[in-house]
């Protein structure tokens, strides 16, 4: 990379950071509210759906040599980005968890415990 690409790629990754940071700060503030956690995930899905379907495909190459130097950023630096959507038997296996803790008996005091000696008398 020329020296012009480096400083535009340093200040990136520092935007990026910076950017990434705020999010978190974002979503650690609704930690606990399900709700306002799912808002924040669509926004970030719907900017990556917005950034990929428009922008980058946009930007994608037009001849072989670019299209091999972006293929091989992709193997390099992680493989292509995507958004994990968490699975609705996931969604309902966490539920029935907390059902079934929910539904279960409370520690059992010695007021409620009946003994039965089989010992011989």
């Amino acid at each position: 990379m020329d020296n012009g690409k480096d400083l535009e790629s340093g200040k990136l990754q520092s935007q990026l950071q910076s950017l990434t940071e705020e999010i978190r700060i974002l979503a650690e503030s609704c930690q606990g509210d399900s709700l306002l956690l799912l808002a924040v995930l669509r926004a970030l899905e719907s900017l990556h759906r917005e950034i990929r379907d428009g922008l980058f495909q946009a930007s994608l190459p037009d001849n072989r040599q670019a299209l091999y130097k972006l293929l091989r950023n992709i193997e390099a630096h992680g493989g292509w980005p995507y958004i994990h959507r968490m699975k609705l038997r996931s969604l309902l296996e966490c539920n029935e968890q907390l059902s079934v803790s929910e539904d279960a008996p409370a520690e059992p005091n010695s007021e409620s415990i009946s003994h039965t000696d089989n010992s011989p008398a």
